[in-house]
């Protein structure tokens, strides 16, 4: 496969995810703003801010509809917005090696968007939100029943899954501190998309430690970190073809992925808690230094982009 076209696949990947998982974030946090006249608006939106990895502006106040303007609905890089416009310009490069099923999806997610825009400044952000979880959702379906499992749809996964390995640690890492009791572990479940599942695992108890090891450990949930980080791997295993994947992890991405892999696989559950913020912050080193190696490895030599400005590269 051209590396253009594979740098475009897993751009197109982390794009898609990371419009998804901050529109899941802000639904869950608007809602709560809206609902509880406790809460001061403009420290909470700083907070989110920093989770997001997106400076806060200087001098001003913000509050629910500054938040959502910055955050989804601003031409500025790392918003929602962007983020659907960059994966849609990806896909339109990579036309030839994705289905037509899946252009479509995200030419018409595109096309929709000034609509929805609209849509929402008059009756309120929650429409915008779910429009584009549903329509994330849509394309990863899409993704998943018309492409072949060749190396294109490995390049695609593989940026999914290093996004969301990425957002869950940024979630985890605004609530390191917090009170094992803490309402901020159900704002947490619910913008990961794991509320329900989370409740029905542990039949319904709320505790920081089992939320961080069902975020961090769980094997069946798509979403911790564990099983996006095996999915990864598993993406890297079947891309090496060379003579050095004979005789273990050849190439650095895969040797950093397994690394964290086993890390999380052979920690007791009852040691998670103990320095949290130490291993969520080596989780987010190894997100960037995979990055790197990848990019190094199956893409052109350029300098890696950070989460909060990436640009599509050609």
């Amino acid at each position: 496969m051209l590396a253009r076209n594979a740098e475009s696949l897993y751009w197109i990947g982390r794009y898609v995810e990371r419009a998804d998982d901050t529109a899941r974030i802000l639904d869950v946090s608007v809602h709560q703003l809206l609902e509880d006249a406790t809460v001061d608006a403009d420290t909470a939106s700083r907070r989110l801010l920093s989770v997001l990895g997106i400076t806060p502006p200087d001098g001003s106040e913000l509050d629910v509809w500054g938040l959502t303007e910055l955050v989804a609905m601003s031409p500025e890089t790392g918003s929602i917005v962007s983020s659907i416009a960059s994966a849609r310009e990806n896909t339109r490069v990579a036309r030839e090696v994705v289905s037509s099923e899946l252009w479509q999806c995200i030419n018409a997610m595109w096309n929709a968007v000034p609509e929805r825009q609209r849509a929402a400044r008059r009756v309120g952000p929650h429409e915008f939100f779910t429009f584009v979880e549903d329509r994330a959702a849509m394309f990863a379906g899409l993704a998943d029943s018309t492409m072949s499992r060749d190396d294109g749809w490995r390049f695609l996964v593989l940026g999914r899954s290093v996004e969301r390995v990425d957002m869950i640690v940024r979630l985890l890492m605004s609530r390191v501190g917090d009170r094992p009791t803490s309402p901020g572990w159900v704002t947490v479940l619910r913008s990961a998309g794991a509320h329900d599942t989370y409740l029905r695992t542990y039949r319904g108890a709320l505790d920081a430690s089992r939320v961080v090891q069902f975020l961090l450990l769980d094997r069946l949930f798509p979403r911790s970190v564990f099983h996006a980080l095996q999915q990864a791997e598993s993406c890297l295993d079947h891309l090496d073809h060379g003579p050095s994947a004979r005789i273990g992890a050849g190439a650095e991405a895969s040797r950093l992925l397994g690394k964290a892999r086993s890390d999380l696989e052979f920690l007791r559950p009852a040691d998670l808690l103990d320095d949290l913020t130490g291993r969520l912050q080596a989780l987010q080193t190894t997100v960037r230094e995979v990055g790197e190696a990848v990019s190094r490895q199956y893409f052109h030599a350029v300098p890696w982009i950070e989460w909060n400005n990436a640009e599509v590269n050609l």
